[in-house]
């Protein structure tokens, strides 16, 4: 991010103004880097009965498997005290579960403890959720279970409808800078320029705007990686040049060779940029590792994890490893960035933009189904 300064930079709390804590699920259970381990683990708990099933379900004082529970916003599913329960496992879903870490979890609102029905209801292909973390914004298409932080989506309803943005606030910059200026632009302008502080300088030159803009959109994409995947070029593009071994259980990264080991097998090349990558203090790459290899979380589900590596991580790994080399080369650009002819939070309060009417702080409306409650009822919202 650019540094710190203190000039009249409206708060990116201002700009998109309603945000939610992300879910937070109360267990580690459901959520995992495997789907088929998910499976097993529903299997298993399905398995168990009365208390046994309590014990493994992991209870807290705002779950158990005997709360009733309304169906998640969305999603199909049974609504019957899961004490009760049968059937297949819910199909599970990617969630960003950590920076740059897309896993999978079972959406079934019985296993989370705080779902964050709100997130779930505007939820779809033309959603952007905007993640706070300690040191950096990011951005994904996957409702995201990090802990900590707020959580800003692009849009207050679904299908890319009602910007979450201090209302006028298009309109003004559309005057401000001569060229229309869309939802969409404005969150990669603020992906581009967000400081630490999290205030988001804004521009009426045209010019810079539009490197801005263009430099967000590179962000974004990255983060999001849908539509076409990122690829280095040719000669810099990471292959596995020794094979994998079943269970890896360590990981190092030599900067001589570029190469990262997992115990015997081997991945090259790997820029030291994409190796030394962080987020929240921590090296992404190892974080992402050890999810998948480190010891099991609390309880007997947790476990349940694959008998070898995937080959699917494989993949993952690679793509990962590309995404971060690419995010990194974008870093001098973001820095160099110089933000002229500031449009300044003093100016959106003389325009009327800001202060944003408490409104726009709260989830809008947005049920155009009914959604099931607990036990099959009919949930009023």
């Amino acid at each position: 991010m650019p540094g710190v300064t203190h000039d009249d930079a409206p708060l990116l709390a201002d700009l998109m103004p309603w945000s939610v804590a992300p879910p937070r699920l109360g267990r580690d259970w459901p959520v995992a880097p495997d789907p088929a381990a998910l499976r097993d683990r529903w299997a298993a708990l399905l398995t168990a009965d009365g208390p046994d099933r309590e014990t493994l379900f992991e209870p807290t004082r705002a779950r158990t498997a005997r709360s009733a529970v309304g169906q998640l916003p969305g999603r199909a599913g049974d609504t019957q005290k899961l004490i009760r329960a049968s059937g297949p496992c819910p199909e599970p879903v990617r969630v960003l579960r950590a920076p740059f870490d897309e896993q999978w979890l079972i959406p079934d609102h019985r296993l989370i403890d705080a779902a964050r029905p709100e997130l779930w209801r505007v939820a779809d292909e033309r959603q952007v959720f905007v993640v706070q973390t300690p040191d950096a914004l990011l951005a994904t298409s996957l409702i995201p279970v990090l802990p900590g932080g707020r959580v800003r989506p692009l849009y207050r309803r679904p299908g890319g409808a009602e910007p979450n943005l201090a209302p006028g606030l298009p309109g003004h910059l559309t005057a401000r800078l001569g060229c229309a200026v869309t939802a969409a632009d404005v969150l990669a302008w603020t992906l581009a320029t967000v400081r630490p502080d999290l205030t988001v300088p804004l521009t009426q030159d045209r010019e810079v705007w539009a490197r801005g803009v263009e430099l967000g959109r590179r962000v974004l994409w990255l983060m999001r990686r849908d539509g076409d995947r990122p690829k280095l070029p040719g000669g810099r593009r990471p292959y596995v040049r020794a094979p994998l071994p079943a269970r890896p259980l360590a990981l190092h990264y030599d900067r001589d060779e570029e190469a990262l080991h997992l115990d015997g097998g081997r991945i090259s090349p790997v820029p030291a940029e994409a190796w030394e990558f962080e987020a929240g203090g921590v090296r992404v790459l190892e974080q992402w590792f050890a999810a998948r290899v480190g010891p099991a979380g609390p309880g007997a589900l947790a476990g349940i994890r694959p008998h070898a590596w995937p080959q699917a991580w494989t993949s993952e790994l690679l793509e990962l490893v590309t995404v971060l080399a690419l995010m990194a080369e974008l870093r001098p650009q973001r820095a160099d960035l110089d933000v002229t002819t500031p449009v300044t939070a003093s100016d959106l309060r003389a325009a009327g933009v800001l202060p944003v009417p408490a409104a726009a702080r709260r989830p809008a409306s947005v049920l155009g189904a009914r959604e099931e409650g607990p036990e099959g009822q009919l949930a009023l919202v």
